[in-house]
Parts: C-alpha cells; structure tokens; sequence
C-alpha cells in the first residue's frame, strides 16, 4: 500500500524549516504556517516586519539586507540567489536559534531589491560543531587551558591594557620540575595526568580575570591582572604550594611533583610579549638552577646586560672572522718523555683580529660555546689541520674539538670527506676529547671512537683527572692517549697527593696499553720524574708553548682541503 504523501507544511515542520515572502519596498513578511515551530514563543508581530525581525537577529542586524547587498543583481523571472547565516533570539537570557536562510530576491526597474523569497532552517548542530572547532584551535586539548598563540595574544592584550590604564600585571611561567623523570619512570600517560593534575590545581587558585594556559609540555603560562610585585610574590607562592604540598594520584599511584616559577612584572620591566616571555623564561631557569621548586622574579641587571652586549659584539666578531679567514692556529710541542724527541704537535685556535692583536684558545672557545658558534669554529680547525697534515707529510697533529662537535653530524661528514680527499692524513690526526665528553653518554662516544678509528686516527682524553672517567671505561672507548690534566702535573715537585695521583694515573695507563701525556710540565726536575714513572711524552712551559710559526716550515696555502 503506498503511504500517503504529508502536506508539504508538515514536511517543512518536521525539518525545522520554514518559507516566507518578504515585501522589501513595504518591508512586510509573510511567513508559511511552520513559523511557530522554527520560532516558538517568539510573537508573530515581531516577525511581521523586516525591521522588527532584525532586532532579533545577531551577531548584527543588518545581516539579512547585506546578504542581499553583496550579491550581483540578475535580471529575470529566476532573480538572485543569496544565503546568509545568523542567530536570534527574544532577550539575552533565552538560548540562541541558528538560522540558516536560502532565498532569492528580486530587483525593481533600478536594480535594487524590492522583493525576497526563501526558506529558513535550524542549523544548531552546524553552529555548535563550529564553536566546538573553534574551541579547540583556541585550548589545548590535554588541559582545556588556552594553547601557546592565545596565551600570547592574552598576554599581548593584557600588556596593551596595563599601558592604556596605567596599571600592573605579572606574566608567569610555571615549570613542572623533571617531568622528563615521571615519563621515563611511569609512561606519558602518567606524565599527561600528572600535567593535567597541576593545571586544575592552578586554575583552582587563580583569581577572577586573571588567564591561564599551556606554554609547552611541560610549562603554564600565568597572566595576573592588577597584580603588584608584593602581589606577585604572595601568588607565586600560593602556587607552589599547591602543586607540592599534595601528591598527584595517578593509575600507577600518588606521583609527587615540584614545580618552579619565573615572573615578570609588566608593563614595568617588559613592554611586549617577546620581552615578557624572555625574561620569564630567564628567570625560571634562574630558579631551577638555584634550587627546583623554587620562585625568581626578573630584576635591571647591570653587569648581565653589559655581558650580552659583550655576547653579541664577540659573536659579530667570531662570525667575521669565520668569514675572512682570520681563524688561525698555533702549535704547541709534544715531545717523548725519555728522548726529548718531537712526537706530534698540539694545534690551538687563535683569532687575528686584524690591528695586530691576537686572542688566544681560552678567550675565544668559552664565549664561542655559550653562543653557540664552537661548531663553526671546530670545522673551521678541521680544516686548518688537514691542510697542514697535507703539506707537511711527516707531521702529526693533535686537535681539540668540544662538546657540542662530538655529536655533530655535519663535523663527522667534513672530516670523512676530508679524511677522502687526502689519504695519509688520517694516520698523522689525533683527536683530543675531554674526559667530562667521555662520561655524558659512553655509548655515542664509543660510536664517534670507532669511526675515526676506522680512518686510522687517533683518540686522546683530555683534561683526565679533572672529571670522573674510569679506566674501565677508558679500555671501552678504545682510547690510544690519555692526557693528564696539568693542575695535577704543576705542583708534583711540591705536593706528595699530586705526585702520587699522577703515578697511579701513569702505572694504570701503562697497564691497559694506553700512552700517557703529561700537561704544564714546567721544569726539569718535574720532566725527570714523569719521566721515571713511565709517562710517555711531556709538554707545557719546559718544553716550549705554543706558537704560530710552522716548526717544519712547510707553508699550507697549496695544500687547502677539498671540503669546506
């Protein structure tokens, strides 16, 4: 039996929709007979008129007649098609209905609209998945608190309106302490529990106005609105206190948590965001470094700001130098214990300045390394080095390299092209690592060990002594060369502690087939007793220090490498 087909009214009510006739030139509305279930307790007279409708209309009112306004007139019985989408509502306190209308309207003999018809339906589920899209572009969707771009542009807001009121604020930044332990120890769905445990803890202490959210993994980002210094003081405190005070329960249980805090007050000490989050950021560091869970606030630092500027004229003038080749090296003897013979030469950086003056290794690798150049200035020795290995066939060389180089990839690929491009120079290269290298992580060092091996260079442990290597690991890395530091070296003539440290060094390399150097050698007395111990080879003051002047005499300029 075939169903009977409802009234097409019926339909539209079932839908949610409705269709109306709109007067423009009268501004009358005529609405079909489903009106009162798309609009229900809304009065007919306020939908009898274009005006009247649009003072329930948001976000604005003149959203219906712009919608007409921004399509291009077509001529003809078909008219123009337009769409538009709004909300409406009585009074502020009823709920919202979003309306979706689709409709033509039709222009008089100017061109100009004189009369629409169209149909309207509920679209709620529409608006509310938009606002829930836009709501997570805005959150962070582990804690619900705003993500790192709104928490700026609150902070940005926050720093306008403290300008423009002359008020004060404080930006915060709060810091979980080794977070990093929690994940290793439990798993990140401890550590995001844990995370999401400290930001309700936050939220619960914050005051009226004030705004939190997630800065990174393991960092919330405070903005305290009409907060003194005192006030920041008292606030951070509170929330400390309410992160380690109570453990976190957990799946894996009661987790207990540290965290720390740094803070700016603005607009007095940061007039931007970029300001506000740098000394924020400093100033938690600051705090870790001086004891986790612990708070500091940012404060004018004379001697730290003269430091920067130092910083950025030093690193111009490394870059500069990089950049025409005024890298230089200098050579220092290292010679055979017993013999006095030449055994290969240690190579340090130094920096021509251009007016006659030169600085030195240790004014140069320090500043290089906290700005972050040393990498620059490793590959730059490398290559000094090759050179000088190329164009003097029956020199051996010694170079250090530091920390970060060690584990630069870009080092290893310079050197194994190099190391190509000029066969026989493996052999006469050493390089010189620090012991406290050697112990960060053992297992990426014995890696780097192995492939210059492979080459046919040799690996020595500088400064060994001064860290906590043992020969044990000394015989897993596959060493050739232990350097004994020459703080222990310089006073053996005086001190019976040192006399007997560096003998033990000694006796215990000589087991494990390993050379021994001795450091700052300074007199002979000191040379015949390294010597009787059964220290290899000997350098420092007695034997000469370094100078820029090639003892073998061979010139480098036709022997540059291939790389670089």
């Amino acid at each position: 039996m075939t169903p009977a087909l409802p009234q097409a009214s019926d339909i539209l009510a079932a839908l949610g929709q409705a269709v109306f006739a709109w007067d423009i030139a009268s501004d009358a509305i005529v609405w079909g007979d489903q009106v009162a279930s798309v609009f229900p307790g809304i009065p007919a007279e306020r939908l009898a008129t274009g005006a009247e409708f649009a003072k329930l209309i948001e976000p604005g009112p003149a959203l219906r007649t712009a919608a007409l306004a921004q399509t291009s007139a077509v001529h003809g019985a078909d008219g123009t098609p337009y769409r538009v989408e709004y909300g409406v509502r009585m009074s502020a306190a009823d709920p919202v209905i979003w309306i979706e209308e689709t409709g033509r309207w039709f222009a008089g003999p100017d061109g100009r609209p004189v009369r629409a018809i169209g149909s309207i339906r509920i679209n709620n589920e529409r608006h509310a998945r938009d606002e829930e899209l836009t709501k997570l572009a805005r959150l962070d969707p582990l804690t619900g608190e705003l993500n790192r771009s709104h928490l700026i542009a609150a902070l940005a807001e926050a720093i306008e309106e403290t300008t423009r009121f002359r008020s004060t604020a404080a930006f915060m930044l709060v810091g979980i302490d080794h977070l990093a332990r929690v994940n290793d120890a439990f798993g990140f769905d401890v550590a995001d529990a844990v995370i999401l445990d400290i930001a309700k803890r936050i939220r619960s202490r914050l005051r009226g106005g004030d705004v939190l959210g997630r800065f990174s993994g393991n960092k919330f980002g405070l903005i305290l609105k009409n907060c003194t210094v005192d006030d920041m003081n008292v606030a951070a405190e509170r929330f400390l206190a309410a992160i380690r005070d109570e453990v976190v329960p957990t799946k894996s249980g009661p987790v207990s948590v540290t965290a720390s805090i740094g803070a700016v007050s603005v607009p007095r000490y940061a007039r931007n965001t970029d300001e506000a989050v740098n000394r924020a950021h400093e100033t938690l560091d600051a705090a870790k470094r001086r004891r986790v869970g612990s708070f500091a606030a940012w404060r004018p630092d004379a001697a730290r700001d003269a430091q920067r500027r130092v910083n950025i004229r030093v690193t111009d003038e490394i870059v500069t130098a990089l950049n025409e080749r005024r890298i230089k090296l200098a050579y220092e003897p290292v010679v055979a214990a017993a013999s006095r013979e030449r055994a290969f030469h240690e190579c340090l950086v130094r920096m021509d300045q251009g007016d006659g003056h030169v600085l030195l290794a240790p004014d140069i690798v320090p500043v290089a390394e906290r700005l972050g150049l040393i990498r620059l200035v490793d590959h730059r020795v490398l290559e000094l080095v090759v050179a000088e290995l190329a164009a003097a066939p029956d020199v051996s060389l010694s170079l250090n390299i530091s920390p970060d180089t060690t584990m630069d990839p870009d080092w290893w690929a310079g050197i194994e092209s190099l190391m190509l491009a000029h066969p026989g120079v493996a052999e006469r290269l050493i390089v010189e690592i620090t012991e406290t290298v050697a112990i960060q992580d053992i297992d990426d060092v014995r890696g780097f060990v192995t492939r210059l091996k492979n080459f046919g260079s040799r690996i020595a442990i500088d400064d060994f002594g001064a860290g906590y290597t043992s020969f044990r690991n000394l015989r897993k890395l596959g060493v050739d060369i232990v350097k004994i530091d020459g703080a222990f070296v310089q006073n053996i003539t005086h001190s019976a502690d040192d006399r007997a440290f560096v003998q033990t060094l000694i006796d215990l390399a000589r087991r494990l087939d390993i050379k021994t150097v001795a450091e700052w050698v300074q007199d002979e007395e000191a040379a015949i007793m390294l010597r009787d111990w059964g220290c290899d080879y000997i350098q420092g003051r007695l034997i000469g220090l370094a100078s820029a002047e090639r003892p073998w005499g061979t010139a480098a300029e036709n022997a540059l490498p291939a790389a670089g």
